[in-house]
């Protein structure tokens, strides 16, 4: 799918008995590629930068599973078409992965509002994430959830600066109690660059 497509359409979708002939090797694909968009900050937390791709793929794999039909599909295109980045931003998904059912339960309910406290850093800027969606991720009690959506909108210095070979960008999350930094290197610089028009 061209670097340009922004949104899924529903003709984009295959018929499922042609998505079915395929699957593997598109989840094979997706798999290959997963790698370049995959970024580990500290212990806990795992970024995925998501794309047109990943997100046609997350439908397919939701119409295939649970066989909803054209009235799952317009709801799988209302979850997921806002997390397809726009050509001035990146998206991503963050997944905070504790094994221990216990000790997940444990490190959640210490790293309430962890959302407000991720950013990119380019150079000197940095670029505040943006929760996608209107469901509220930290509950009453200051519980986070283990998954969150973001958007990080970029101004034209800032990509033209992410362009730049050589100039530091970094993922940062600086919560009181879940304070990390993960360096976004070269390969995934290049893969990255593709959500930018």
């Amino acid at each position: 799918m061209p670097a340009s497509k922004r949104r899924i359409e529903p003709n984009d979708i295959l018929p499922a008995r042609d998505y079915a002939a395929h699957r593997k090797d598109y989840r094979a694909a997706r798999m290959a590629n997963k790698p370049k968009r995959t970024l580990h900050v500290g212990p806990y937390a795992t970024i995925l930068f998501e794309s047109y791709d990943s997100m046609w793929l997350q439908v397919q794999e939701m119409l295939y599973i649970e066989k909803g039909g054209d009235e799952q599909l317009a709801d799988e295109l209302a979850a997921y078409n806002p997390m397809i980045p726009d050509g001035t931003e990146l998206t991503a998904t963050m997944m905070l992965e504790i094994e221990d059912a216990g000790q997940r339960a444990r490190v959640l309910a210490t790293l309430g509002r962890i959302e407000d406290h991720v950013a990119i850093r380019i150079g000197p800027d940095r670029i505040a994430a943006r929760p996608v969606g209107e469901e509220e991720r930290t509950n009453a009690s200051g519980k986070t959830s283990a998954v969150h959506f973001f958007r990080f909108p970029f101004s034209p210095s800032q990509i033209a600066a992410f362009r730049e070979p050589g100039t530091p960008i970094l993922f940062e999350i600086d919560h009181p109690n879940y304070g990390h930094i993960a360096i976004v290197g070269d390969a995934m610089r290049a893969e990255l660059l593709k959500d930018f028009a």
